[in-house]
């Protein structure tokens, strides 16, 4: 059987056209593709480019941060603008140049990374990694100012900006928009007041603002402070240097970069390292009120101490048993999402903060530490670029308005003080008034009398009871318990030395002298109540402008003597003291009274216990007292004996290091035999000041340094 197969296929046909129109559209197909492809990467890469310029102005911006309060200090400091070589660095435009070379903003990953990474021949395709050493392209001043920054004085800008400050005075406001300048001449003018709260007429330095809405809690966001805002306005774009190597154009962003002038306001508040809530000894507090928050450096808080809020710049230490802001912490209360978990939850403000967690804001209290007592410490200041210098600015001895110096004493082994200096204003110039305490301006005038005017001169004593004196020689003729207009004749005194021209000195119930205490330390006694009436006496300006005095030891090798030394600190018992007494009733200080020694302070009377007639408009409840503060490096209480308790209302602080390894207890009280009072005699009500009519005459100072982005769409 033969089976025969065949190979042969149906026939069929191929049509060019179908082909053709598949491949066409397979193609067209793939084009699409490529195109809808390419176009999602140019929008990844441009998206990641933004991001890319945004992480570098947001390391810019902190840098701006981080480098403008220095350059601000500097520019207020000795020698800042004695050649180009100094005052340069300064400038604004070196603030954006060093800002951007801090950030490492030319590159989208530093060379070090790269290098870790051990990639061959490495292509960084970033083609917005730039050089940007021109500046001036990237910050821009606002609307038609030249040169990199708006100052914010003497004109407004409109919505969206804070309200500006008022100077008179013509160099610093020429400087302000090159360097940046913080002076006492910047102050709240008309333009100011619809954004303070206060009339800027009655309160020009200082007045209430808003805080702003930042995670450190000197004060709550949004609530009412006291301070000045210093500010300047500027915009970045930090593309334009790039606008030929990139496609993309970045909106120009607009900011505005402030420093916060804020006088020490808080119950406790201190650049130091503070420890809180027991005493040396180990007792807890007692009966201590603590109304507002706390500021200190470093804090250590013991035992089961309640708090309202706690701010620090470097952490806090808490007892399990401690409760802040009605919370008790386990743990750290810095630890990752504390903070937000409290907010979602509690809807407040978290009280305990920390100056680091606000990316854009720094917080920098002004502490000179023992420099802040003594004014012999420092030379003058010359070739400074702001009109206020630092040390004027940032130490109290040397803002007082008037000065007590011990020059003179017997001699190194005998240190009773001979002569004494006595500094006031007079007509707002300072008057020098030398006080030999162991001899006359005459031979046979007492020690005491002061020179008042010549022969047939008049000499208005005002309202101070003096006792006079008219001659020459060793003979004179004594008139006791006079005032007002004085003329010195022989009329009214007769003739005590016929033939010579004599002269009228008078003798002034002194608000100082030189007292002991039992313990034979020579101390300066210092009478506050009497100063009013020793001040018309000199024909000297008012307590209202001489509100303030510094006590201090001329040891300087210019005007001082060679028998006179340093006082130490910590306060010897071989050194000079001051006690203050006749304390009571400062009402005569209108514009309120500051004591600033370098010297142990004994308190020997009541301080400021008598309430005042408040200003006009102001508004907080309760009694009003004048303003005071005292400055030393150790207080005592008592003069002839030891107190049986002691009770203090106010605010206290510390010029103690914040890097201190011991801590500073700041309600430890000591009184005059050195001893240590117990929790029990020791009554304590702290609360913050609110209205800058409580400020007294001399503060410690602090500043908030803020950068804010002004945004179109909200103005």
């Amino acid at each position: 059987m033969k089976i025969l197969t065949s190979n042969c296929r149906t026939r069929g046909y191929v049509s060019l056209l179908l082909v053709l129109s598949i491949g066409i559209l397979l193609t067209l197909l793939m084009v699409f593709a490529y195109r809808k492809a390419t176009a999602a990467l140019a929008v990844q890469s441009g998206v990641q480019l933004k991001v890319d310029y945004s992480e570098k102005g947001e390391a810019i911006l902190r840098s701006i941060v981080a480098i403008t309060p220095n350059r601000a200090i500097l520019a207020m400091q000795s020698l800042s603008n004695a050649s180009t070589a100094n005052n340069s660095p300064l400038r604004w435009d070196t603030i954006f140049s060093e800002a951007l070379a801090a950030a490492n903003a030319q590159q989208s990953i530093s060379n070090q990374v790269l290098t870790s990474l051990g990639v061959e021949n490495p292509v960084v395709a970033n083609s917005g990694d730039a050089p940007l050493d021109i500046p001036a392209l990237i910050f821009k001043a606002l609307g038609h100012d030249a040169g990199m920054v708006s100052p914010g004085i003497n004109r407004s800008l409109g919505n969206g900006y804070p309200v500006p400050l008022t100077c008179d005075n013509a160099t610093d406001t020429a400087r302000d928009a090159i360097w940046p300048i913080i002076s006492n001449n910047k102050v709240y003018g008309a333009l100011a007041q619809s954004g303070v709260a206060l009339p800027v007429s009655a309160y020009p330095t200082f007045n209430i603002l808003t805080y702003p809405n930042i995670n450190f809690g000197y004060a709550y966001p949004n609530q009412p402070f006291v301070a000045k805002r210093n500010w300047w306005g500027f915009s970045m774009n930090l593309a334009a240097t790039d606008t030929a190597t990139t496609p993309s154009t970045m909106q120009q962003r607009t900011f505005v970069l402030s420093i916060y002038e804020i006088p020490s306001q808080l119950p406790i508040s201190a650049a130091s390292f503070l420890e809180l809530g027991q005493y040396a000894g180990g007792a807890a507090w007692g009966d201590v009120t603590i109304t507002g928050g706390i500021f200190a450096s470093r804090v250590q808080v013991d035992g089961a101490t309640v708090l309202p809020a706690i701010a620090t710049r470097r952490g806090a230490v808490l007892s399990a048993n401690t409760t802040v802001g009605g919370l008790s912490f386990t743990g750290d209360p810095f630890t990752p999402g504390v903070r937000e978990t409290y907010q979602l939850t509690q809807g407040n403000f978290f009280p305990v903060s920390l100056a680091s967690e606000s990316g854009r804001a720094a917080f920098i209290p002004i502490n000179r530490g023992a420099d802040y007592f003594d004014r012999f410490a420092h030379v003058s200041e010359t070739a400074v670029l702001s009109s206020t210098s630092w040390d004027n600015y940032s130490l109290g001895s040397l803002q007082c308005a008037m000065r007590l110096d011990i020059t003179q004493a017997i001699s190194a082994l005998n240190q009773t003080p001979t002569t004494l200096r006595f500094s006031y204003l007079k007509a707002g110039v300072r008057q020098d008034l030398e006080l030999p305490l162991t001899t006359g301006l005459a031979r046979g005038l007492p020690a005491g009398y002061l020179l008042a005017c010549g022969q047939d001169q008049t000499y208005n004593f005002g309202t101070g009871v003096v006792d006079l004196a008219y001659g020459s020689g060793n003979d004179f003729a004594f008139q006791t318990a006079m005032t007002g207009s004085i003329t010195f004749n022989n009329a009214r005194f007769g003739d005590p030395l016929p033939g010579v021209t004599k002269t009228g000195y008078f003798k002034p119930s002194f608000p100082f002298e030189i007292k002991s205490l039992a313990s034979n330390k020579i101390c300066i006694a210092v009478y506050p109540m009497r100063f009013t009436a020793f001040l018309s006496a000199l024909q000297a300006d008012a307590t209202s402008v001489n509100h303030s005095l510094v006590v201090n030891v001329d040891y300087s090798a210019a005007t001082g003597s060679a028998f006179l030394a340093k006082p130490a600190i910590p306060c010897s018992d071989l050194d000079y003291g001051v006690i203050l007494q006749e304390c009571s009733d400062l009402t005569s200080f209108t514009k309120g009274f500051s004591l600033v020694t370098n010297l142990r302070l004994y308190f020997g009377d009541d301080f400021n216990t008598s309430p005042a007639s408040p200003p006009d408009g102001y508004t907080p409840s309760g009694l009003y007292f004048p303003p005071c503060s005292i400055f030393t490096p150790e207080r005592r209480y008592g003069v002839e004996l030891d107190p049986s308790g002691v009770t203090f209302s106010g605010q206290v602080g510390s010029v103690a290091s914040e890097t201190a390894s011991v801590p500073v207890r700041p309600l430890d009280t000591t009184m005059l035999s050195g001893a240590s009072m117990t929790a029990s005699q020791i009554h304590v009500n702290l609360c913050p000041i609110s209205h800058p009519a409580n400020l007294p005459p001399i503060s410690m100072m602090n500043w908030l340094v803020l950068l804010e982005e002004r945004r179109n769409m909200f103005y």
